[in-house]
């Protein structure tokens, strides 16, 4: 490992020592721990939200959608959204990601709807033989340039969280937004 090396020269002078290590065993040794916690460590793995895609065979037409059935979410800047009820743009009214403000909208439209067109039942995937209740709600979400994703993928756990069935992610339109920076 280490070595000592005398030189000795023909002058008068005492002799000198230099020491050389050998460092082999020190790389070795790197190597072996680099492998080590590599092997060790547990990689984090990506959180996925599953998409659920609708039937494209054996799905009858249903009815039509009516107006009163459907909301509008707008995602803005700053968090911010914009929503109005019915298909046509509306009355327009703002709120936030809180769970006093677009919970709130969404669960107070569902009610109505539920109250005015009622709940359908369906088959529960999850619990093979159980019917589950579902809303008649639709909800639109449209994305202005200015949303960041994050309102995106919070407007989605909204829908999870609220038990809404039926939304669909739209492009914005260039009327909604001049609607919007007219406001």
């Amino acid at each position: 490992m280490a070595a000592i090396e005398q030189t000795t020269s023909s002058a008068a002078r005492p002799a000198r020592m230099s020491a050389k290590v050998d460092f082999t065993a020190m790389v070795d040794l790197g190597f072996l721990l680099i492998t080590f916690f590599m092997l060790t460590t547990s990689l984090s793995k990506p959180n996925i939200m599953a998409v659920v895609m609708p039937e494209t065979e054996g799905v009858e037409r249903g009815e039509d959608l009516k107006s009163g059935q459907a909301i509008t979410l707008l995602l803005g800047a700053n968090d911010k959204i914009y929503f109005y009820e019915g298909l046509a743009t509306g009355q327009l009214d703002s709120t936030d990601f809180s769970s006093k403000g677009l919970r709130r909208v969404l669960l107070d439209k569902k009610s109505r709807v539920n109250a005015e067109y009622g709940e359908e039942t369906k088959d529960d995937l999850k619990n093979p033989g159980q019917k589950k209740a579902i809303s008649k709600l639709y909800v639109i979400i449209k994305s202005m340039p200015s949303a960041r994703y994050k309102n995106i993928v919070d407007a989605f756990d909204e829908m999870k969280i609220c038990g809404i069935a039926r939304y669909v992610l739209l492009d914005i339109s260039e009327e909604e937004q001049e609607y919007i920076a007219k406001r």
